[in-house]
């Protein structure tokens, strides 16, 4: 009969040893609690610096063609560009792809235009290596659009027509009704479930694997595992102490990680998609259930491999691949369409995890949904926990390795 104390005992063990290097509480709290705050501030910044850099440099055109519009060279110039002029090219080289080797250092772009009738054609030849040329190739790109704007709306008032009911015949009128039913929290849900369950997969998988190694390999270098093992208590209660130490780390910092992301998201970067979403209690409380079965399927597979491994280098060789196979059911998920989903995709081992995540943070309860993944869950949890225990059942885990 297994000694609910002894495996308290264990798990109160190894969190205290865990705990006790400053660095491990920044791996646990600081970092996942900061993560997404710091990213949500320092990106949009970082993207709007770089952005006002490369709209203050002064990018080199060449224009090829005759007639250009007096539009196009006032806007270019407004623009930062220093332009150039040259006779456009036979027409056999207007459509070979070698016609970007006539850039040059002193050149980012060119502008190849000719009148057809009323119709003007254009081709820009660039170089997507250079930051410079795609920057001088979204301005001009801009500036046409403009031009040809304005250019359409003169050519239909010489017609006579007005150009604003002529463009536009079809107008949305918001004030005739509401056009979207769904509110800003279940939007907010909509927006967390694509983002939500592949973090937490991650985070879960990668904050278990150090904690896992330490506490079995770990533990085997350091030579203290023939103490552990020579405690009254069986092999199996010291693996389920071991095992909710470790889940104790992986939650402590998955809650933190939500934390985090929440406020990031409903505090630095408001919008109108993000915020906090819109659940029902069941949701929650099943949503709970979803992550502490993530985590303990997770947790359980990594003690498992570590517990298997000779020393603390060969547990890490083995672990790291875990994260990357771990990405494929997280990325399957934010494209998987929940739109009549079938059931089976509920029962997948971590897949159903993810894709019950998702359902949740819509606030969708579909019954048959929650019976499959849970049951399947169940049964790979328990699956996770016989081979863990296996593992520790091994007689070559008491020798120390020199």
């Amino acid at each position: 009969m297994i000694s609910l104390n002894n495996v308290k005992f264990v798990a109160t063990k190894e969190l205290l040893e865990f705990v006790r290097d400053w660095r491990t509480i920044m791996a646990i709290i600081l970092i996942p609690l900061f993560l997404f705050p710091v990213l949500a501030f320092l990106l949009p910044v970082l993207v709007a610096s770089e952005m006002a850099e490369l709209s203050e440099y002064s990018i080199n055109l060449e224009i090829q063609g005759e007639d250009s519009p007096e539009y196009w060279l006032d806007e270019l110039s407004n623009q930062s560009f220093n332009l150039s002029f040259a006779e456009l090219p036979d027409l056999e080289i207007l459509t070979d792809k070698s016609a970007n080797s006539s850039l040059t250092d002193e050149l980012d772009l060119i502008l190849r235009f000719r009148h057809v009738n009323n119709t003007t054609q254009y081709a820009i030849i660039f170089d997507s290596t250079s930051e410079l040329s795609m920057e001088g190739r979204n301005r001009l790109l801009s500036m046409l659009n403009s031009w040809e704007v304005l250019e359409v709306e003169r050519r239909i008032s010489e017609a006579g027509l007005e150009p604003e009911t002529t463009l536009n015949p079809l107008v949305f009128n918001g004030s005739i009704s509401s056009s979207n039913v769904a509110s800003d929290g279940e939007q907010s849900g909509l927006a967390l479930s694509l983002i939500v369950p592949f973090v937490l997969t991650i985070w879960t998988a990668s904050i278990a694997m150090q904690p896992s190694i330490d506490m079995t390999a770990g533990e085997r270098e350091r030579g203290t595992m023939e103490a552990l093992l020579g405690l009254p208590m069986s092999r199996f209660e010291i693996m389920l102490g071991k095992w909710g130490a470790v889940s104790t780390i992986a939650g402590i910092g998955v809650v933190f990680q939500i934390l985090g992301l929440l406020f990031a998201i409903n505090v630095l970067a408001q919008t109108d998609v993000f915020g906090l979403p819109q659940l029902d209690v069941l949701s929650i409380a099943l949503l709970i259930v979803s992550v502490f079965m993530l985590s303990l399927i997770v947790v359980a597979f990594e003690l498992a491999l570590a517990m298997g491994a000779k020393s603390v280098k060969e547990a890490g060789t083995i672990l790291a691949p875990m994260l990357l196979i771990i990405t494929i059911p997280a990325l399957l998920t934010t494209v998987i369409n929940l739109e009549g989903i079938e059931s089976f995709w509920f029962a997948i081992p971590i897949l159903n995890l993810l894709l019950a995540m998702r359902e949740l943070l819509i606030n969708e309860l579909n019954f048959i949904h929650i019976l499959t993944w849970i049951f399947s869950s169940l049964f790979y949890a328990s699956i996770s926990i016989f081979y863990a225990s296996k593992q520790f059942s091994r007689e070559d885990i008491v020798i120390t390795q020199s």
